[in-house]
């Protein structure tokens, strides 16, 4: 069989932080993000028996190995455990964006692989499973220092009010916007790639470390998150979405000293001197994409003094992790 899987990648809004267990497991945690048509691709499938090695794995880099056990990448290597398939595997691995770069990748792999890999058993996990497993093999398996919105975010797909916290660990409130509308606030927004790519895991583990003593300023960034919820709910304008976006922006660059640096303030106030209601990173920090929020008029403007920098067109997607071929042998 071969099965390639397609899982969107998101970009963070309102409220990130407020999604770690050590924030949500004592107080409420609330984010909006949504996805957008920049994908994740996972081929598997069994591998024939030719070879001397039982798990072939490609990403940018490429692993033969007989034993699971031997297998460096630590998702696939937990994933396949998590599967338990009776035969070897062939993983390959392509991606429309680059990796470290605060779109989620490595949870958007996780749920992808996770997603191929039931299928080539002739399962289906909801999307419900799919993320409460993909947040688990990360933060409970593998130890990485990850919020639990990009999973959820990866397997639904769409643009989403996620809720944290209580029994049910979070519940989904996707927003049903007016097409005119949604079609506005996409067209506002901008993603620039500053070209620094960095481990997300290693920055939030200093923000994790200071949380209580942050502990105000995580409220705020949920006060600013309910304001963009109420606008979007409301069909408000959402240049005011834009204007909550800087605000938070400001709040999230003093949780700790990494999350900005020299180069990313130089393209925020390039952003702004040229018309930019406002301007956040992506995920964890230090680097990434930089999301900009800037009406129509100003962007060539924007583009153009930050044309050292990738920019990268996009619009939103709700398909969320799909299998986009199935072949049975």
């Amino acid at each position: 069989n071969m099965i390639i899987s397609r899982t969107p990648f998101r970009i963070s809004l309102f409220g990130g932080g407020t999604d770690y267990p050590k924030w949500y497991n004592k107080n409420f945690g609330s984010v909006i993000n949504v996805t957008i048509n920049k994908y994740c691709y996972i081929n598997v499938r069994k591998l024939p028996p030719f070879f001397n090695y039982k798990y072939y794995i490609r990403y940018y880099q490429r692993e033969q190995v007989e034993k699971l056990n031997k297998i460096k990448h630590p998702s696939v290597r937990e994933c396949l455990k998590f599967v338990n398939l009776k035969y070897g595997v062939e993983i390959v691995h392509n991606a429309d964006l680059p990796a470290r770069s605060g779109i989620g990748s490595s949870s958007t792999f996780t749920v992808g692989l996770l997603n191929a890999l039931m299928a080539l058993k002739n399962q289906t996990l909801t999307k419900k499973e799919l993320s409460l497993k993909s947040i688990h093999l990360e933060q409970n398996i593998l130890k990485e220092n990850v919020g639990s919105q990009d999973q959820i975010a990866a397997s639904f797909g769409g643009l989403n009010r996620i809720d944290f916290g209580g029994k049910s660990k979070f519940t989904i409130n996707p927003y049903v916007l007016n097409p005119t509308y949604e079609k506005k606030i996409n067209s506002n927004l901008i993603l620039i790639f500053t070209g620094i790519e960095r481990s997300a895991s290693s920055i939030a583990k200093k923000q994790l470390k200071s949380m209580e003593s942050n502990q105000n300023k995580y409220e705020k960034i949920l006060k600013i998150t309910r304001e963009a919820d109420d606008i979007l709910r409301k069909n408000k304008n959402p240049d005011l979405l834009g204007e909550l976006l800087d605000e938070q922006w400001k709040i999230k660059k003093n949780l700790s000293s990494d999350i900005s640096n020299n180069k990313i303030e130089k393209i925020y106030k390039n952003a702004k001197l040229n018309g930019a209601i406002g301007c956040k990173l992506l995920g964890a920090g230090a680097g990434g994409f930089m999301l900009i929020y800037a009406r129509k008029k100003n962007q060539k403007k924007i583009i153009n003094s930050l044309k050292n920098f990738l920019y990268v067109p996009f619009n939103f997607d709700y398909t969320g992790s799909q299998i986009i071929y199935y072949s049975k042998n």
